[in-house]
């Protein structure tokens, strides 16, 4: 997993007395672009090879037998989810044994077991 910004001054940094050009925002973009295209292949890449296998998952947010968690391994608000269907009603803070169904570049989907 790997993660990107573009870099921007930050109110009271030494790093802003140093006298250096910013890199120009055109630049920041393309390059911020790139690197989240080829993130996204090696993310999918990594996440297909989870299907079918099963993982404990933290229920985050529950909705009857919809919900959406994260494995041990995703922090919250930065990393993927996971999707999850149940037979039965889930709540959040359960920790539920999902078989993962389907992957895509960021999140997983899977039925609780």
């Amino acid at each position: 997993r790997a993660g990107c910004f573009k870099y921007e001054p930050v109110k009271g940094a030494r790093s802003n007395d140093l006298g250096l050009e910013q890199v120009p925002q055109e630049v920041k973009e393309a390059r911020w672009h790139r690197f989240m295209q080829r993130q996204q292949k090696n993310s999918a890449a990594q996440l297909a090879k989870k299907v079918g296998k099963r993982l404990p998952v933290l229920i985050d947010e529950a909705h009857g037998t919809s919900a959406k968690g994260r494995t041990k391994y995703d922090a919250p608000e930065i990393d993927g989810s996971v999707h999850i269907q149940s037979r039965r009603p889930l709540r959040a803070g359960e920790i539920v044994t999902v078989k993962i169904d389907r992957a895509d570049a960021y999140d997983l989907y899977g039925s609780a077991v």
